[in-house]
């Protein structure tokens, strides 16, 4: 993909940045005029300012959790991950979950997510009777042990 389209849909809002050349996810940044908090044990949603616009519906933009968040201060999304379909044109928000017992405060152009592009396989969908037997079969969670 070579072009990722950016709408500013609040005057604040900042555009999201790479802040390392090595970095898979452009910082996204709360788009808020005052600080915001999140209880201990609460969910909050935080507006971006940004809307996206991806190239086809052979791509799809993630929003992911800062693992610095998560470390220090218990601040996941609510979520996992949020997924931005390719015909969505609505502002960005990330669902903002405390895991800690204290309050935390967003404050405005915090970074609390990252945007990650990813293609997509679009495949015909073939509905069957049987599927090609694997040595695990339908063994579910945990079946191929431990470690």
């Amino acid at each position: 993909m070579s072009i990722l389209k950016i709408k500013r849909v609040h005057e604040a809002a900042q555009i999201p940045r790479r802040e390392t050349p090595g970095s898979a996810g452009h910082d996204l940044r709360a788009c808020i005029s005052h600080d915001l908090c999140i209880p201990a044990g609460g969910t909050v949603k935080v507006p971006t300012g940004i809307a996206i616009e991806l190239e086809s519906s052979h791509y799809v933009a993630v929003i992911a959790a800062r693992s610095s968040m998560a470390a220090k201060y218990g601040i996941t999304m609510a979520n996992g991950i949020g997924v931005i379909d390719s015909d969505y044109r609505g502002e960005l928000a990330v669902l903002l979950h405390n895991h800690s017992n204290t309050d935390f405060i967003v404050r405005p152009n915090d970074r609390i997510a990252q945007l990650i592009l990813f293609p997509v396989e679009l495949p015909e969908l073939v509905e069957t009777d049987t599927l090609t037997d694997t040595e695990r079969g339908e063994g579910g969670f945990g079946s191929t042990g431990r470690a």
